[in-house]
């Protein structure tokens, strides 16, 4: 048994609404617009995003401007861009465009894998390698990110031992860092804690991540679970945009003012001013067309409070 781990006093939360986000979302944001959500991100404290992915224009078109983002961002400074790449083309756009890390991902399902990008584990891994020569020497950091980490849409239950070894593989390319994600909100406390456990066992020197969506109402119960464990690294999305395109019933991820509103309140920094979140959400929202399904933004923070006289008084 794993010794207990310390509360974290410090989140990390990477903002991923931009990619995992808008990537299922069926009204395409201008790059302009883009531009102005992340601005507002950025005003509100967020210092890390997966700003984009280098995909197939035809395959996520709503990702088609991957590199004028990128371009139209050069003036921030301070903030960590990071993109999700499929292959070497992909690897080779994202450097091209200067990010700061690109992830590469693979599912620890087979079916999900192809359905994702129609190929095996294996051939997954294998096409890795040249990525890492590529970034080797360049000073952009390899992360990984593991799909379908805690179950998968189409097999059911995803070995914890499949996890494990894409983890392993993570680290013998270079990577020192691993999103678990949960792509279609399979993921349990119990789960979780067996995750993490795992990979404390077989890759020791990765730090993880945790990727939640909401789509059966635990998200942040799942996030709980792992601040009990000690991680410290959570992924999350503006106003709970997002899902997975090739993944049926997949919904929104964690909101990303849902999450800081929790973290807040247990007294554990995250350098994110949740009221400026909440006019990002805001913004979200009007540039979608539509309400978003986090609560934080709706209710506002636990004291905000209400006018008295504005409110119908009963009348027996």
């Amino acid at each position: 048994m794993d010794q207990p781990q310390p509360m974290p006093s410090r989140v990390h939360v990477t903002e991923v609404g931009l990619r995992d986000g808008l990537q299922n979302e069926a009204r395409h944001l201008s790059t302009e617009d883009k531009v102005a959500l992340v601005r507002a991100l950025v005003a509100a404290g967020v210092r890390e995003f997966e700003l984009t992915s280098f995909v197939s224009p035809r395959a996520v078109p709503a990702l088609a401007d991957a590199a004028e983002l990128v371009a139209a961002l050069e003036d921030v400074q301070g903030v960590h861009w990071s993109a999700l790449v499929p292959n070497v083309r992909g690897a080779e756009r994202a450097l091209a465009a200067g990010v700061d890390s690109v992830v590469l991902f693979v599912s620890a399902s087979q079916t999900h894998n192809a359905r994702n990008v129609n190929r095996d584990i294996a051939a997954s891994l294998a096409g890795f390698t040249e990525i890492a020569r590529l970034l080797d020497g360049s000073g952009v950091e390899l992360r990984g990110a593991i799909a379908t980490a805690f179950g998968c849409p189409f097999e059911g239950d995803v070995d914890v031992a499949a996890v494990g070894d894409i983890a392993r593989a993570f680290v013998d390319l270079g990577a020192r860092r691993v999103s678990l994600g949960d792509t279609t909100g399979m993921a349990t406390p119990p789960l979780v804690t067996e995750r993490i456990r795992h990979l404390r066992e077989v890759a020791p020197s990765l730090s993880p991540t945790l990727h939640f969506h909401n789509t059966r109402g635990i998200g942040l119960a799942n996030v709980m679970q792992g601040l009990s464990l000690g991680i410290a690294r959570y992924e999350s999305s503006i106003g709970g945009l997002g899902g997975c395109p090739f993944a049926p019933g997949a919904t929104g991820n964690i909101a990303s003012e849902d999450l800081v509103y929790l973290l807040t309140e247990m007294g554990i920094d995250t350098g994110i001013d949740l009221p400026a979140l909440i006019e990002a959400s805001g913004l979200a929202s009007r540039l979608m067309g539509r309400a978003l399904p986090a609560q934080v933004s709706r209710a506002g923070p636990r004291l905000s409070l209400s006018d008295g006289d504005a409110v119908a008084t009963a009348r027996g």
